[in-house]
């Protein structure tokens, strides 16, 4: 019988580990299924029909039970990720306020693009000149379809 039970438990974890960490068809649930068959096999086989079906109407009723923990929503929002980024990558140059003419500081390389301190403003530019360094200065040249573009200040 300790047989039997081993079976039946480590079907139930494989099983549980194809449904909760590596979904899909795959070797755990493969094995998961294969071992929960040999249990009601061995059942059969070493202890007759009634304990067989007696196994067998358990595994079942364990899956059942299995299942309808497993789809309630709660269990799902347990696992899943439910946090938001609101942040804003490059807002709308209106939002920021910026034009032509502007000069800013760079922050983080441009290579071609990078970002630039403009006042208190921060924002996701494109180099004219390549690669630009941080702490050099550059000036807007040119504004086309939110993309501020920018030149070296020598």
């Amino acid at each position: 019988m300790g047989l039997i039970i081993t079976l039946i438990a480590i079907g139930l974890l494989l099983i549980a580990i194809e449904v909760l960490i590596i979904p899909g068809i795959g070797i755990a649930g493969i094995l998961g299924v294969l071992s929960l068959i040999g249990a009601v096999f061995v059942s059969f086989s070493m202890y007759g029909a009634t304990t067989g079906l007696i196994i067998l109407g358990a595994i079942i009723f364990i899956l059942i039970i299995f299942t309808w923990v497993i789809l309630r929503s709660n269990t799902w929002k347990k696992l899943t990720l439910n946090d938001s980024i609101k942040s804003k990558v490059n807002t709308t140059i209106e939002e920021n306020s910026l034009s032509i003419g502007e000069i800013g500081t760079v922050t983080a390389r441009l290579s071609p693009i990078g970002k630039v301190r403009f006042k208190s403003t921060e924002a996701e530019v494109k180099s004219l000149d390549g690669i630009i360094n941080s702490g050099e200065t550059v000036k807007i040249i040119k504004i086309e379809d939110n993309t501020i573009i920018v030149k070296l200040i020598d």
